[in-house]
C-alpha cells in the first residue's frame, strides 16, 4: 500500500504545484463534417496572436470532433482548424479576458475541399505509437521488422507488453489479458492463445491497443486488462486493396485484404495463411524426489527432442452501410482454424535408491509421444448506431457471436530397453465445443461540454463442453483398449449480466475525470461428478484522472477494479502424454480478483521526441498460478503411476506487484529514432497454500527498437528484447534475450516494397532453464528453443484511391516515417 500513499501524496503535490501555474483562459469548441454531421476526429487547431503573428498553442480533437486549448493568457488571437481533404475555417478575433477566460466556439462546421476525386492518391501517417488516456494504440503500418511475422512479433513492440519465447503475453507483467479482435470476443482464442496470435500475420493487422485502464463500459475479465487487435480496412470509395506474401527459414505466410466501396455501401474481404515449419527442440529434465514411506529416493534423468509444427488460415468478410446520415449498419464473419502437432522421443533413466539397505536400481526406458490440437473457430456479427442531432449523443446495438470447435488428442507409449513391445502406454481424444454470444446496447449523452454520459447493458452466455476418451495399453492384446474410468463428459455454462454507468467531466477546471461503475452477475453450471461452482456478483468501479498542460504534458492517475474468471482451465482433463510430470485442470478454481493502480506521467519534446513514465501497483487476491505437487504413486482410474509430478492452476493467496515502467521515443537526428519499453517489478507473493509463505523478486524487461532512413526509400531497423529471470512461488522462471534486424524498400511510388528481416542470426538457440523446489521435489527442466530464422516479404497495395487518417500531427519524428 505504500505505492498507493505516495499517489495520493504526488497527485496532492502536483495539484498545488500545477494550480499555481495554471491560467484559467482556454478556447473550446467542437468540430463537425458540414455536409454529415459527423465529427471531425483529429482536425487541427491553431491558436495565433493577432499582433505578432506567433504561434501560441494548438489542440487536435477527440474522436467526437471536441478541443480544448487550455493554458492561454488574456489577450487577442486568431484560431485556425484545418485538417487534410476540408476547407480551412479561420475566426479572425477571439478575445480572452480576465471577465470572460473561457470562449466557446459552439458547433463549429468545416466542408470538404472537394466534392469529387479521381485517382487522387492522398498518404498521411498515423504515429506508430499513441498515448491515450487509457490505452496504448500501436499502428503497424510502419513496423518494418514485423511485416513478415505474425501477432507475436507485432505484440513485442507494443508499450508496456511483453511476449516470451513460448508466446506467453504479459501486460504491465501480468498475464490475465482479455484478448479481443476488432473489439469482440473470439473463440479461436479459447484452445491456446500463443497458437491463436501465432495464425494472425503481421501483415493483417492494422493496429493493437493495450488497453491498461478500461472504463466502466468495458467488461471486467482480465487483470491485466484488455488487448485489442483491429485488422485492416479501408472505407474508401472504389476498389483498392493489398497483397503480402512472407517466406523464410521458420514462418511462411500471405495475406490478401480487397475493399469495395460505392456511395454509401462497402464491403472488405480477406484470405490469410500462415504455416511456422517443423523445428526440433532439444530438452532434458534431471528431477529427484524422497518417498517418505517406501524410504526411497529417486533420480529421473528425461532427455530427447520434440518436433514442433503449426499451420493456419483465416478468411472474413463485412460490409458497412450508411442508410442516412445519422444511421449505420454493419456487420462482418470470419473462419479461423489453426493446426499443431508436437512428436517427442524421450530417453529415461530411473535411479531409485533404497535408504533401508543401500540397494539401488536403474531402469532404462523410451518414451514416444504424439500430440496434436486443432480448432476450427466461426465469429459474426451485426451492429447498429443511430447518431442523433445533438453532435455526440449516439445508440450503439451489438449482437455478435463465436461458435468454436477444439479437439486434441495424444499418444504416447513406453518401452524398456531391448524390449519391442510398450510396457504402457495412454492415448487419449478430446474434441468439444466453444459457443459464445454476446448482445450490448450503449448509449452516450453529452450533456454539454464538459459533461458527457455514458451507459449500457450487456449479456454474455458461454457454452463449454468437452468429452474425454480415454484409451489405455493393454500388453495381452497389444492394443489400446478403452478406459471408462478415466473418460468422462465436461460441461460448463457461465451466464453474464451486466450494466454501467459512467461520465466524463471536467473538475476545477484542472482535471478531466473518467469515473463509473460496472455491476456483473455471473451465473455458473457446471456438469462434473462431486464438483458445484457457485454464482456471483461484482461491482466494478474505475477512475481516471488527467489534466493536460502547456507544451503536451499530462498528467493521469487511474484505478480499475477488475476480475479473472477461470473457464477452461477448469476443465479436469489429464494431459499424461508425459505420464511422470501430468497437468490438469482446476474445477474448484475461483475467480481471481485485480486492483490496478496507475500514475502516470507524458512528456512531449519540440524535437518530436516523447517519454511516458508510470508508477504501478497492482495487487491480486484468489491469486492463480501454475502449481506442482508430487506423488509417489498417483492413482487415474484403475491405473497407478508411480513417481509423479501433477501441476494445475490453484488460487494461491495474495500477489503484490510494484513497478515502475518508462517508455520514450528518441529523434537523435531527422533519419535516426530511438524507441525504448522498460519496465521494472518488484513481486511479492503470500502464498496460504504453504502456510503463508512469502516470495519476493525483481524482475525487469527491457526492449529497444532503432530506426534509420536511408536514401532512396529505404528504412533499416533493429529490435532487441531482454527478460530478466525472475522468482516464483516454486522455483525460478529463465531469462530470455531476442533481437531482430531488418531492411526494407520501396518501390513503384510506394506502392510495392520488399522486406528482409534476421531474426538472432548469431544464436541457433534461446536456452530455457526452469527450477522447481517443494519439500519432497526437485526439478531441472532445460529447453533448447530453435529461433534463429530469416525471412523475405513482399507487400504490394492497388486501387485507386488510397487514404490513411493522419491521427495526430504532432511533430513526432514517428509520423513521419515513409509508409511501408
Amino acid at each position: 500500500m505504500r505505492i498507493i500513499v505516495a499517489m495520493i501524496l504526488l497527485l496532492t503535490v502536483s495539484s498545488n504545484v500545477f494550480s499555481q501555474q495554471h491560467k484559467n483562459e482556454k478556447i473550446t469548441g467542437k468540430i463537425l463534417n458540414g455536409d454529415s454531421k459527423l465529427p471531425v476526429e483529429y482536425a487541427t487547431v491553431i491558436v495565433t496572436d493577432v499582433i505578432t503573428g506567433k504561434t501560441i498553442s494548438g489542440a487536435v480533437a477527440n474522436n467526437k470532433g471536441v478541443f480544448d486549448i487550455n493554458g492561454l493568457s488574456a489577450g487577442r488571437f486568431k484560431v485556425i482548424i484545418d485538417f487534410i481533404g476540408y476547407e480551412k475555417k479561420i475566426f479572425d478575433s477571439v478575445v480572452l479576458t480576465n471577465a470572460r477566460p473561457v470562449y466557446d466556439l459552439g458547433t463549429v462546421y468545416i466542408t470538404s475541399a472537394s466534392k469529387s476525386l479521381n485517382e487522387v492518391v492522398v498518404i498521411s501517417r498515423a504515429a506508430i505509437v499513441e498515448n491515450k488516456i487509457d490505452r496504448v494504440v500501436y499502428n503497424v503500418a510502419n513496423d518494418v521488422t514485423s511485416q513478415g511475422g505474425v501477432a507475436t512479433d507485432v505484440l513485442k513492440k507494443v508499450p508496456q507488453v511483453t511476449v516470451d519465447v513460448d508466446g506467453n503475453v504479459e501486460l504491465q507483467g501480468n498475464s490475465n489479458i482479455r484478448f479481443l479482435i476488432n473489439g469482440k470476443p473470439s473463440s479461436m482464442f479459447g484452445n491456446s492463445l500463443s497458437d491463436a496470435l501465432a495464425s494472425i500475420p503481421a501483415s493483417q493487422i492494422k493496429s493493437i491497443e493495450a488497453i491498461t485502464s478500461p472504463e466502466a463500459k468495458y467488461d471486467a475479465q482480465g487483470t491485466g486488462g484488455i488487448i485489442n487487435i483491429i485488422l485492416k480496412d479501408n472505407k474508401m470509395q472504389g476498389v483498392n486493396g493489398n497483397i503480402s506474401l512472407a517466406a523464410g527459414t521458420r514462418l511462411e505466410n500471405g495475406s490478401v485484404n480487397l475493399n469495395v466501396r460505392h456511395n454509401n455501401f462497402g464491403m472488405n474481404f480477406f484470405f490469410s495463411g500462415n504455416a511456422q515449419l517443423k523445428s526440433s527442440t532439444p530438452y532434458s529434465q534431471d528431477r529427484t524426489s524422497a518417498d517418505s514411506i517406501a524410504k526411497t529416493s529417486t533420480r529421473l534423468l528425461q532427455y530427447g527432442n520434440s518436433d514442433f509444427n503449426r499451420d493456419a488460415y483465416q478468411s472474413g468478410l463485412g460490409f458497412d452501410w450508411n442508410i442516412s446520415k445519422t444511421d449505420n449498419l454493419s456487420g462482418s464473419v470470419s473462419l479461423n482454424q489453426f493446426n499443431n502437432r508436437l512428436d517427442g522421443l524421450t530417453y529415461q533413466q530411473q535411479l531409485i535408491n533404497r535408504l533401508t539397505n543401500a540397494s539401488s536400481d536403474t531402469l532404462n526406458s523410451l518414451r514416444q509421444s504424439d500430440t496434436r490440437n486443432h480448432i476450427n473457430a466461426v465469429d459474426w456479427n451485426l451492429a447498429y448506431k443511430k447518431k442523433f442531432k445533438k453532435a455526440g449523443q449516439e445508440l450503439d446495438v451489438l449482437y455478435s457471436a463465436s461458435y468454436g470447435s477444439p479437439s486434441s488428442r495424444f499418444l504416447q507409449s513406453q518401452l524398456y530397453d531391448g524390449q519391442t513391445l510398450p510396457y504402457a502406454g495412454t492415448s487419449s481424444s478430446n474434441p468439444g465445443n466453444d459457443r459464445q454470444h454476446n448482445i450490448s446496447i450503449d448509449y452516450v449523452h453529452p450533456v454539454n461540454n464538459k459533461l458527457t454520459i455514458e451507459t449500457g447493458l450487456k449479456t454474455i452466455f458461454h457454452d463449454l463442453s468437452n468429452t474425454a476418451d480415454v484409451h489405455t495399453y493393454d500388453k495381452s492384446t497389444n492394443s489400446y483398449l478403452p478406459d471408462p474410468t478415466q473418460s468422462y463428459d465436461f460441461n460448463y455454462r457461465m451466464n453474464i449480466y451486466a450494466g454501467y454507468l459512467s461520465a466524463t467531466f471536467s473538475m476545477l477546471n484542472f482535471l478531466d475525470v473518467v469515473a463509473g461503475a460496472r455491476y456483473e452477475y455471473t451465473n455458473i453450471q457446471m456438469h462434473f461428478a462431486g464438483t458445484t461452482v457457485p454464482s456471483y456478483s461484482n461491482l466494478v468501479p474505475s477512475i481516471i484522472l488527467s489534466h493536460k498542460f502547456n507544451k503536451g504534458q499530462s498528467f493521469k492517475l487511474a484505478y480499475t477494479h477488475r476480475l479473472e474468471r477461470p473457464d477452461r482451465e477448469l476443465n479436469p482433463f489429464l494431459n499424461l502424454s508425459d505420464p511422470y510430470n501430468i497437468s490438469t485442470g482446476n474445477p474448484a478454481l475461483k475467480p481471481e480478483i485485480g486492483d490496478n493502480f496507475e500514475l502516470g506521467y507524458n512528456k512531449s519534446f519540440d524535437n518530436g521526441g516523447s517519454i511516458y513514465v508510470a508508477l504501478i501497483e497492482r495487487i491480486n487476491s484468489n491469486d492463480i498460478k501454475p502449481y506442482t505437487t508430487f506423488y509417489p504413486s498417483f492413482q487415474i482410474g484403475d491405473s497407478l503411476y508411480k513417481n509423479v509430478s501433477v501441476t494445475n492452476r490453484v488460487n494461491i493467496g495474495s500477489e503484490y506487484n510494484t513497478g515502475l515502467i518508462i517508455t520514450g521515443s528518441l529523434p537523435l537526428t531527422k533519419a535516426l529514432n530511438i524507441r525504448e519499453n522498460l519496465m521494472v517489478f518488484n513481486r511479492h507473493v503470500v502464498n496460504k497454500l504453504d502456510g503463508g509463505n512469502q516470495t519476493n523478486g525483481l524482475n525487469w524487461r527491457l526492449n529497444m527498437n532503432v530506426t534509420y532512413q536511408l536514401p532512396k526509400n529505404l528504412v533499416a531497423e533493429a529490435f532487441g528484447e531482454y527478460r530478466s529471470s525472475f522468482n516464483n512461488i516454486q522455483g525460478r522462471q529463465p531469462k530470455s534475450i531476442s533481437y531482430t534486424f531488418a531492411f526494407r524498400k520501396q518501390f513503384w511510388n510506394k506502392n510495392a516494397s520488399i522486406g528482409l528481416t534476421a531474426t538472432n542470426p548469431f544464436n541457433k538457440y534461446i536456452n530455457q532453464l526452469t527450477t522447481i523446489h517443494t519439500a519432497n521435489y526437485t526439478s531441472t527442466v532445460l529447453r533448447q528453443i530453435p529461433y534463429r530464422s530469416f525471412g523475405i516479404s513482399l507487400t504490394y497495395k492497388f486501387g485507386k484511391l488510397q487514404f490513411k487518417k493522419e491521427k495526430e500531427n504532432d511533430n513526432n519524428y514517428l509520423n513521419n516515417i515513409p509508409s511501408i
